[in-house]
């Protein structure tokens, strides 16, 4: 069994080389002409990915519209009786996995046992612990995006000062709880501008002797096949016009709403994104679920 990557597979000491299978991980990201590196050498191939998670990076514009982010899994998920899902899950709370299952997977996701019910308290009357989602809207608290002149990249103040005080409210309530288990947090912005600013005032902070075991800041590129107990997703877009920009790669956003273990929280503007179809969707199941919140609990 040899282990590599597609180009690699090309090598001098492979060049002879035929094999009877080729199993090809994270194929939803690779590019199909990739693909066919290693394909060429094997008697059969057996892909491993979600077609409805990160697609591959295609930067041009025209290639796109050529069809070049369009991967040889996604036409082999088009062909009758060529794919299984894998059907449990072993990360999350089923309120976290609930929403992407219904959107994405017709409701054909399992939570395991061992984690379908796991929260940071599930004992604790406060909703920082006990509510495994909540969506914080930020509509009205003219919390603007700015945009960096130089790297087009945008960034949004308020939502990075709203999402240190929900931290901050989140550790207090469970110092309080007594948990004896420290509790990993991931913080996730689609725009890396935001990730700086994210990073920035997470320098700023104390959390010595807090219960963190671990925190990062990071794109959701960069949370692909990570997770964390607690999920912090800053959207960023409020603007006058309902533009969004690239939220509208539902996939990627799939990746970010599938990262918590134990407590997703996002935080968005809904008078912007929420015309979109698929985050109104989400908008609606946390308000059915009483996981809606709006921003200006948290102000005063």
């Amino acid at each position: 069994m040899i282990c590599c990557t597609p180009v690699t597979s090309t090598h001098r000491a492979l060049s002879k080389k035929t094999f009877n299978t080729l199993f090809f991980d994270e194929a939803s990201q690779a590019l199909e002409p990739m693909t066919w590196i290693p394909i060429l050498k094997c008697q059969r191939v057996i892909f491993s990915g979600d077609h409805f998670q990160l697609p591959p990076v295609v930067k041009s514009i025209d290639a796109k519209k050529e069809g070049l982010d369009v991967t040889l899994l996604d036409t082999c998920m088009k062909l009758e009786g060529s794919s299984s899902l894998l059907t449990r899950q072993y990360r999350m709370h089923n309120a976290i996995m609930s929403f992407s299952n219904a959107y994405f997977y017709k409701n054909e996701l399992e939570a395991d046992v061992s984690v379908k019910d796991a929260l940071l308290d599930a004992t604790s009357e406060s909703d920082f612990l006990s509510k495994p989602v909540e969506l914080i809207d930020t509509a009205g608290c003219s919390f603007d995006e700015l945009q960096n002149p130089e790297t087009l990249s945008l960034s949004n103040k308020g939502e990075a000062d709203l999402l240190y005080k929900h931290l901050n409210l989140l550790l207090e309530q469970y110092e309080y709880s007594k948990q004896e288990q420290k509790i990993s947090i991931g913080i996730i912005s689609p725009y890396k501008e935001q990730i700086e600013l994210l990073k920035e005032k997470l320098a700023e902070q104390d959390f010595t002797n807090k219960p963190i075991s671990e925190i990062s800041v990071k794109t959701i590129d960069g949370f692909q096949g990570e997770e964390r107990d607690v999920i912090y997703i800053s959207l960023v877009r409020s603007n006058s016009n309902s533009e969004i920009g690239f939220l509208s790669d539902i996939r990627r956003m799939n990746v970010a709403l599938t990262r918590a273990k134990k407590k997703l929280v996002v935080i968005m503007d809904t008078s912007t994104v929420g015309n979109h179809p698929f985050y109104k969707a989400f908008t609606e199941y946390c308000e059915k679920n009483e996981f809606y919140k709006s921003a200006w609990e948290f102000l005063y």
